[in-house]
Parts: C-alpha cells; sequence; structure tokens
C-alpha cells in the first residue's frame, strides 16, 4: 500500500465529490471512480430546492441532519466558489406555500405548527399579500398560504462543476466512465475491482446513489439501494419571473438564475427506464399551469427524469466494523445533505485511520 492513506470512493455525484473534497483536504489520496461521466446522474437532474419547510414534516434524525446541513450551505457554497474561482446560483429567497382549498389550508397549518417545533419558521400569508407580491400566481380560489423564509436553491450542476475543480486541485484521481463492480474488505485494506482492473487502498466509500446496492461486497452484503425516477420540466422566462420557491401540493416552480423556470416533480417506480413519458409531462405542465396561469400559454423548452436514490433508510457512515463506508439513500434530499454528510464521512474515516 501507498505510505499515505488511500482512500477510493464508488460514484461521482455530489455525494460521493463533496465527500473527496473533504478527505482531500485531510491530505488522503483520493480516487474517485464513476459508472459514466461524473455528476450526470440525480446531482444533473436535480432542481436544486434546498428547503426543510417543504421536506420535512415530523421531528426524525433525518430531519435534524437536513437542519443542520442547510445551516452549512452558505459556508459550504462560498468556500467551493473561492476555491474553485467558479461561480454558483445560490439564492437564499425563500417558498411561498399555497392552499386552494379548506381541507389543504387544514393541512398547510397543521404542518407548520409541528415545524416550528422542530425550528422551522414560516409566517402567514394573505391572499391579498399574495397577489400583490407574488402578481403571476393564481389568485382565484386562494384560501391561504405561508412563506419558509429559510428554503433556498442552488443549482447543483454547478456545485458539481466547482467540486470538481477543487477536487484536481487537491490532486483527486477522478476516474469517468470506470464502473466500481465489487469490493473486498481485507484486515489491512479493501480491494476494488472495476472494469479496469484492481486495485488495493485503505478505505472505500460507496456513494454510488440508487446503484450503490448493487457493488458486490466479500462481507455481509450492503442495504440494497433503487432508484425512483421523477420528470422534471424546464421553462425559458424572463428574470425573476419567479423570485421565491413556489409549492402547491405535490408541485413546486422555482428559477435559476440564468432564467431556467423549473416545475416538478413526478414519483415513479419505473425502474432505470430513461424514457421521458408525455403523460407525465402533460400532467405536471397542468400543475405548473394552475399555479402560475401564464406557463398555460408555452410550453415547457426542456423535459427530463433523473433517479432519486432510496433504500430503507440513509446509508452513512462504516458498514460493519470493517474499512467500507456507505453514503446513499438520500433519496430527495442528497443535494440538501452534501455539506453535512461529506463532513461527517471526512471526520469518521480520518479518526479511524488515524488510530491505526
Amino acid at each position: 500500500m501507498s505510505l499515505a492513506p488511500s482512500i477510493a470512493v464508488a460514484g461521482g455525484g455530489i455525494i460521493g465529490l463533496s465527500s473527496a473534497w473533504r478527505l482531500a483536504q485531510r491530505r488522503f489520496q483520493v480516487s474517485v471512480f464513476d459508472q459514466s461521466t461524473l455528476g450526470r446522474e440525480a446531482s444533473w437532474a436535480g432542481a436544486g430546492m434546498l428547503a426543510p419547510g417543504g421536506e420535512l414534516e415530523e421531528p426524525s434524525e433525518l430531519a435534524s441532519m437536513a437542519i443542520q446541513s442547510r445551516q452549512l450551505y452558505s459556508t459550504f457554497i462560498r468556500e467551493l466558489e473561492r476555491e474553485s474561482g467558479l461561480p454558483i446560483d445560490f439564492q437564499e429567497l425563500g417558498a411561498l406555500d399555497l392552499a386552494y382549498s379548506v381541507e389543504g389550508w387544514t393541512a398547510l397549518e397543521a404542518r407548520a405548527a409541528k415545524q416550528s417545533v422542530m425550528g422551522i419558521a414560516s409566517q402567514l400569508v394573505t391572499p391579498g399579500h399574495v397577489a400583490t407580491f407574488w402578481p403571476r400566481v393564481r389568485g382565484e380560489g386562494l384560501i391561504g398560504a405561508r412563506f419558509y423564509p429559510g428554503d433556498g436553491l442552488v443549482n447543483p450542476r454547478e456545485v458539481v462543476a466547482a467540486l470538481m475543480a477543487v477536487c484536481r486541485n487537491l490532486g483527486v484521481r477522478l476516474v469517468e466512465n470506470c464502473e466500481v463492480l465489487h469490493v473486498s474488505d481485507r484486515n489491512v485494506g479493501v480491494e476494488i475491482t472495476t472494469g479496469r482492473g484492481t486495485e488495493t487502498h485503505q478505505v472505500a466509500l460507496i456513494a454510488s446513489g440508487a446503484w450503490s446496492g448493487s457493488i458486490a461486497v466479500n462481507s455481509l452484503p450492503i442495504p440494497a439501494s433503487w432508484p425512483v425516477r421523477g420528470h422534471l420540466l424546464g421553462y425559458r422566462q424572463p428574470a425573476h419571473t419567479c423570485h421565491t420557491i413556489i409549492r402547491h401540493g405535490h408541485t413546486y416552480l422555482m428559477q435559476r438564475a440564468g432564467g431556467m423556470l423549473i416545475a416538478g416533480t413526478s414519483v415513479e417506480h419505473a425502474g432505470f427506464d430513461r424514457r421521458v413519458d408525455a403523460q407525465i409531462v402533460s400532467r405536471l405542465s397542468s400543475a405548473a399551469g394552475f399555479v402560475m396561469p401564464h406557463l398555460l400559454e408555452t410550453s415547457p423548452t426542456e423535459t427530463w427524469v433523473g433517479f432519486r436514490p432510496a433504500s430503507e433508510h440513509l446509508q452513512l457512515g462504516r458498514w460493519q466494523s470493517g474499512n467500507l463506508y456507505l453514503a446513499y439513500g438520500h433519496y430527495r434530499n442528497g443535494i440538501l445533505l452534501a455539506p453535512l454528510t461529506a463532513d461527517r464521512l471526512a471526520a469518521e474515516i480520518s479518526a479511524s485511520l488515524e488510530t491505526r
């Protein structure tokens, strides 16, 4: 083995690259292997909402992690921009949740009450205020709304580009089109088998999103993972068409700095089927047009799908007692949880290697 601790990361999305960056900052030799192009799966497809207000309804360990990671995001992005020299679209702009029925309003208020206990703040917004400050939002039938000032967004494609740059600056080896097939956990390290051969490292981290569970290991099999497909739509719109995140039920709208207004999303158990379903696109278009009626007068300029990485639980940390670590099962919150995931893994792996 190399005299310097070496770490292999399976998966080059936002979780794998963030972890590789933090590990390289601790002077570990890091290699990242991706089965295709770095950052082109869930990280590329994701809208980039950083929205505990829209995702968390009950107290849980995952909820606490999401809130903590959201608090880390501003520092995470500033450091990443500084070290990479690349700009990242990061907006702390808040989110507006809408209710168009009494039942919807009751549910919205009940959720807000639970979230308040968790530390997620929101405030009442009257239909009159919505009409004044969100003039493109449908006013007809609006019962009420709540505004979540702590929600925000980031462009994950720009985050990935910056992560690749900082990893290269620190000497991280980035290997594309190289699937990790097997991990053998030994007493003194791990053997990583890819389509290009076998390598030995001291530690391996599996962060391959929905594909993670398909990697064979010689010890106890790692927990299963599977894809949950989601469709997203993109509309080219003038700047500030949608100046906050807007949500209604399972529909959300948000606009990136470049003008792309994104509408999502669907939840489909369709395996790794990459085909765009015209019926789902039509349904999402109608839902987006209900919230912002002017969208009914146009068509999406882009449509795409992504595969959320699901697992029975969030898999994060050492697997059993060996040299293998897991980081997958983030489902809808991989982008939000990236800073905390990377910090925790870097600290845990570093502490383990320092005791050897």
